[in-house]
């Protein structure tokens, strides 16, 4: 698609806009600046791919901060919810683990419900939408058998058809009693009792401190509720449930797990670990169906052999690089993707189109020449360590300075301005190495967004 046809609505260009200006990963929008990463996302989606047959994946996304970590989660939970997915995304933090006092792990639950996402409701808060969306179909199935919501019988095909498509749940660990809430959910909705409806919501989203405060809120015994322990086994749940009511699975994003790293105490820092092996082998053992589970984190969460994964021996044998790593090849396939520095052809592409973004948003065109962008960017590649050490978080970041100091100060001058940064400039016939072809778009082929965001730039 040409340049000028790639139209943002508004609303979106200006909170990616702002988002990056802050050095924060949006939301929404991440495919309109999705540059390189082409060979990771392809993998990524062919997780995807395994995850709608039934099967289950994990992964480990690993890069510096500022690498493009959790711009790439983003971009994956969007492709996610538009192929059929159910997404849930959490960053972890001192309050929210994977287990530990406090209820850790139960607030990193919570956090998963409060944003799970589908293609229906792309920025979180799903639960009860989906829920409709399956009581809708229910509803629908009652009209064939000439049941409308007056009739003596409706409630009973109700609870008669949810009952039939929970049966499979109840041999899951936990799953009677979750099968049992969702009934009485389904069933409250059918007798329009709005207060035991939010009740069994309020036990889906792990929001009871207690069995004796569940029964009281639901009005029925029930033998467990979601805590700091049992939670990663109702996500197992949810991901079979997302395939009963139409979804193709669950993919679950779990970033900043660096917080893992800086748990002081070993123990506790042990267990987090522990728990974190328990997932990897779940799913990659056959225990877990239709579920995905991505982690973000740093090189050091990975490697320190003393507080990192690699500390703790199960996960080090698992995760550590095999013995051709060294010939210079990426295995894409194996659970830790490793994302390399973007080429300097890459970062030229991007800083090409955030300009595109910018000019769009203030509504102006040629506030910078492709001759002052090359510039920018040999000034910003120039610095000591840079070769390394730069990151696309940072160029985002100072390019977008730059632009907005050009839009409100005309009569800037630019050489003073890259001057400033005390970086060696170069002059205007310097080229950027070009040891890779540049690249317009990220998106595989098969992305259903490749005809919106593919740029040839």
């Amino acid at each position: 698609m040409d340049e000028v046809q790639m139209k943002v609505p508004k609303r979106i260009l200006n909170t990616l806009l702002s988002s990056l200006a802050a050095g924060v990963v949006p939301r929404s929008g991440a495919p309109y600046i999705a540059i390189g990463r082409k060979e990771e996302i392809a993998s990524l989606l062919g997780n995807l791919d395994e995850v709608a047959e039934g099967g289950a994946a994990v992964r480990f996304l690993i890069g510096r901060y500022g690498s493009g970590k959790s711009f790439l989660i983003q971009l994956i939970r969007g492709y996610a919810t538009d192929r059929g997915f159910l997404c849930a995304d959490a960053d972890l933090s001192p309050e929210r683990r994977l287990c530990g006092g406090s209820d850790a792990g139960l607030s990193t639950y919570r956090e998963l419900m409060k944003n799970l996402s589908s293609k229906a409701s792309p920025d979180g808060g799903a639960l009860p939408i989906l829920l409709s969306r399956y009581y809708a179909s229910l509803q629908a199935e009652m009209l064939e058998r000439n049941l409308t919501p007056e009739d003596p019988g409706f409630v009973a095909g109700v609870v008669s058809s949810v009952g039939k498509m929970l049966d499979e749940l109840e041999g899951y660990v936990g799953g009677f009693d979750f099968a049992r809430v969702l009934a009485e959910y389904f069933r409250a909705t059918a007798e329009d009792n709005a207060e035991r409806r939010s009740a069994c919501l309020c036990w889906l989203r792990g929001e009871f401190n207690g069995k004796t405060e569940a029964r009281a809120a639901l009005g029925f015994r029930i033998g467990s509720v979601i805590d700091d322990d049992n939670w990663y086994d109702y996500l197992k749940l949810w991901a079979v449930l997302s395939c009963k009511i139409g979804y193709k699975g669950l993919i679950v994003f779990i970033d900043e797990c660096v917080n893992l790293y800086k748990i002081p105490n070993r123990i506790s820092r042990e267990a987090n670990y522990e728990k974190l092996l328990a997932i990897f082998n779940d799913t990659l053992q056959g225990r877990a169906r239709s579920l995905g589970v991505i982690f973000g984190g740093t090189p050091q969460f990975l490697e320190d052999t003393r507080r990192g994964l690699f500390s703790y021996e199960a996960l080090r044998s698992r995760l550590q690089d095999g013995r051709f790593s060294d010939a210079g090849y990426q295995n894409l396939s194996a659970p830790v993707i490793r994302l390399r520095r973007l080429s300097d052809n890459e970062l030229l592409a991007l800083v090409r189109r955030l300009t595109i973004l910018f000019e769009q948003r203030e509504g102006t065109s040629g506030l910078i020449s492709p001759e002052r962008m090359e510039r920018f960017l040999r000034c910003a590649l120039a610095r000591a360590g840079a070769e390394e050490m730069v990151t696309p978080r940072e160029i985002i970041r100072d390019y977008l300075t730059l632009l907005s100091i050009l839009r409100d100060h005309p009569d800037a001058d630019f050489d003073k301005l890259l001057e400033s940064t005390g970086s060696p400039m170069g002059g205007d016939d310097d080229e950027l190495p070009a040891s890779e072809p540049l690249i317009g778009g990220s998106e595989p082929a098969a992305s259903p967004r490749v005809s919106v965001f593919d740029l040839d730039l």
